[in-house]
């Protein structure tokens, strides 16, 4: 193919059942999008502006370092961006931003002030950004900022509250080699940021009450308690017991309020249990790829602590104590075609992973996945910097979802709406690609909509 452009629209003629949506949002997330100076934030002040900044709220998902985003570091971009009409007349299309400088796709104003995405020289869609949080403007007592200890994303619907910013399984022998949790800590303190390693639960608390007390359209439906794998232990507690005893002091303080979710290990299922004790609703033992040779090469701490086998035996155990549908186990989308040791075709990687899909889904556990970025600093980042082919990630979503009618499943709890130009989902398009049903869409008014084309 001579242009993106030209690939783009061979693969949306090739597999029309995926929404158009999806493909220019599967190639944002893997490859990133740049940013014109008109469309960046004026202000250092995270708690200041009219847009909602990028929180760098576990990984750093973008294709450069701190350094080498130049003023995109500086001035901070937007948390997501929604994409609308355009030539191709696209639905309200919610997508996290992955920065990178070197991107087809480009965010800028137009002569009118008009901020829209641009590929190959041409706009291709108005753009929409979130509005700051009236929660955002306020702070905690000891001065920490909301966005620092609770931020929200997928348009206001999640609170995402990574309460341990760093990840015990530690160097090449042990880290995941896409994961760039360690680093992204790393220079997040090294640029002088605010980046709190361990949340102190009572931080929490007071930035939920915050969220609470100013988010009167109740967008944020559902929280996220997740963090790095712990081996040993953190503040005493092993990882059953430090993520659980957060959801405890949330669901004591906020009975209902919001759908509590916690991503860990795949844990023994007397641990699973302390988590459901404690008000989780929902349980992300994350599997991250399937094919058990790439999990081994990709995944060497939790295969050495845990092994896969025994992983995926725990998952199916956590649906007896959660219930299949509360059983979410996420996987790391495109990783299956990481050069020098992943799959040479994409018909083998799709293969791959619709046997994983097809597993689980066979026991009623519906799997989400996560658009794969490749950090540079991990080492399949490093190795792979253009990421998976676009082909992959739009062969994926036209498995993902015929395989979940094979089942006769539907969407998965805790994600709000599915559907074309309703998801809010953003860093994947596995909801954007589903039937939409009848549920009214969460979190699409009210305070985070940026509906119209921002002007700037």
């Amino acid at each position: 193919m001579g242009s993106r452009t030209e690939l783009v629209e061979d693969l949306m003629e090739r597999f029309p059942q995926v929404p158009r949506e999806a493909v220019f949002k599967e190639d944002l997330l893997r490859g990133g999008v740049a940013f014109d100076k008109s469309a960046l934030s004026d202000t250092a002040n995270e708690a200041a502006g009219d847009v909602k900044p990028k929180s760098y709220f576990i990984f750093s998902f973008d294709h450069g370092t701190l350094p080498e985003l130049g003023e995109a570091a500086l001035r901070r971009p937007p948390e997501e961006i929604i994409l609308t009409g355009g030539p191709y007349d696209l639905r309200r299309t919610v997508v996290s931003v992955r920065v990178n400088p070197s991107s087809p796709y480009r965010v800028a104003a137009d002569e009118e002030g008009l901020l829209g995405l641009y590929l190959d020289g041409r706009r291709i869609a108005d753009v929409g950004v979130p509005p700051m949080p009236e929660y955002y403007r306020h702070t905690l007592s000891n001065g920490k900022s909301v966005m620092e200890v609770a931020p929200t994303i997928q348009w206001g619907y999640l609170i995402y509250l990574t309460v341990f910013r760093v990840c015990q399984y530690f160097g090449a022998k042990e880290e995941c080699q896409y994961c760039d949790i360690n680093h992204n800590w790393r220079q997040h303190k090294a640029a002088g940021r605010p980046y709190t390693g361990v949340k102190d639960v009572e931080e929490v608390l007071e930035a939920l009450e915050i969220i609470d007390r100013y988010d009167t359209q109740k967008a944020s439906t559902a929280y996220t308690l997740t963090g790095g794998a712990i081996t040993s232990k953190v503040a005493g507690r092993d990882e059953a017991d430090f993520y659980g005893h957060y959801a405890k002091a949330i669901e004591e303080r906020f009975p209902g309020r919001w759908i509590g979710k916690v991503v860990a290990q795949a844990l023994p299922k007397a641990d699973v249990q302390r988590f459901k004790d404690y008000g989780v609703q929902i349980y992300h033992p994350n599997f991250e790829v399937w094919d058990r040779r790439l999990f081994e090469l990709y995944c060497p701490g939790k295969e050495r602590y845990v092994g896969r086998d025994e992983w995926h035996r725990r998952i199916l155990d956590s649906a007896e104590v959660f219930g299949a549908r509360n059983v979410i186990p996420n996987f790391v989308a495109g990783v299956e075609m990481a050069e020098p040791f992943g799959f040479t075709t994409v018909d083998e990687a799709i293969a791959s992973t619709t046997e994983g899909l097809r597993f689980f889904m066979s026991h009623g556990i519906t799997p989400r996945f996560t658009t794969w970025c490749p950090e540079p600093t991990t080492p399949l980042g490093k190795a792979n910097p253009q990421g998976a082919p676009l082909e992959y990630h739009i062969r994926l979503l036209q498995a993902y979802r015929q395989t979940m009618d094979d089942f006769g499943l539907s969407s998965p709890p805790g994600y709000g709406p599915p559907g074309p130009g309703r998801a809010v989902f953003s860093v994947s398009s596995f909801m954007d690609s589903l039937p939409a049903d009848d549920t009214p869409a969460q979190g699409a008014e009210g305070t985070e909509t940026g509906e119209e084309p921002v002007r700037v």
